[in-house]
């Protein structure tokens, strides 16, 4: 068993795909939602380390400014990638989150591409391209928890 983070840009589909795996029978923990982000935009560090500590088996998702600082209690870190106008194109037209519908909202879109998502690559052990099918993207996460840590363990 391990424990996975799926980061990425808003639109990569976090969490359509924590859906799947929770649908699959896995815990899993969307952090954009119930308190774990605080009024600053970082993870609540003492909830977070909490929920990490007490699951071996666990699926979270997020990207937040302070996420680095959990890599070492993750086994991997998957991030999910896409091109800026699959991205901009999917917020546009997802139902349940509304992030991503205003102009400023697209153009922080863009600037965390540019700025953002390469610290995320960097800090990835894993990267899975977004624009698969859900079912191949759950697959491939899946695996990663069934198989535990990596051969390369987690980013440090």
């Amino acid at each position: 068993m391990a424990r996975v983070l799926l980061t990425g840009m808003s639109g990569t589909g976090k969490s359509t795909l924590l859906d799947e795996l929770k649908v699959r029978g896995h815990v899993t923990v969307d952090t954009d939602y119930d308190g774990w982000v605080l009024p600053d935009g970082r993870w609540d560090e003492a909830r977070v380390g909490l929920l990490l500590a007490s699951h071996r088996d666990l699926v979270v998702s997020g990207t937040v400014e302070n996420q680095g600082r959990f890599y070492d209690r993750f086994d991997h870190v998957v991030l999910l990638s896409a091109p800026l106008d699959v991205l901009l194109r999917r917020v546009a037209t997802r139902t349940g989150n509304p992030y991503g519908t205003t102009a400023a909202q697209r153009a922080e879109i863009r600037f965390h591409v540019d700025t953002v998502e390469p610290l995320l690559r960097r800090g990835a052990t894993l990267e899975l391209d977004a624009r698969r099918p859900l079912a191949e993207l759950a697959d491939a996460v899946e695996a990663l928890l069934v198989a535990g840590t990596g051969a390369s363990g987690p980013p440090r």
